[in-house]
């Protein structure tokens, strides 16, 4: 019975999964085809990521601040406009420099280009004192 984001069956093979089974040995225990066990995992996988983009929103709502960053500002100059946003406001950026730019690299495939798109925004949470991007 689906309770939550994921079936029984879903969280079941993903139980496996963590265990470092494989695909082939869990569809052998549940008695169906590797097919199904990727389908399944691939199912739960969107599932978990979708949850994830929701809390992130939900986190956003208490964010005090947006900061925009402009369509073709290099990556690199991302931090420091961050930081100088975070400071106006008196938070402080729980990041150095480095691993701010890999958390921007790491949260999409927009954010991994040389040049920040216009949709690239940032919101500072005070309650959580964290960055949330989108």
């Amino acid at each position: 019975m689906k309770d939550g984001l994921l079936t029984d069956r879903q969280m079941e093979v993903l139980r496996y999964r963590k265990q470092g089974l494989t695909q082939q040995q869990i569809a052998d225990i549940i008695s169906t085809s590797k097919a199904n066990v990727c389908t399944i995992e691939k199912s739960a996988m969107e599932n978990i990521r979708r949850a994830k983009e929701t809390l992130e929103f939900l986190y956003t709502l208490d964010a005090t601040h947006l900061c925009i960053i402009p369509n073709g500002t290099d990556l690199f100059e991302v931090p420091a406009i961050i930081f100088g946003e975070a400071e106006k406001i008196n938070i402080k950026v729980k990041y150095d420099t480095i691993s701010l730019i890999n958390r921007i690299r790491s949260h999409g495939p927009s954010a991994a280009r040389p040049a920040a798109s216009a949709k690239t925004f940032m919101c500072i949470s005070p309650m959580r004192a964290k960055l949330y991007f989108g």
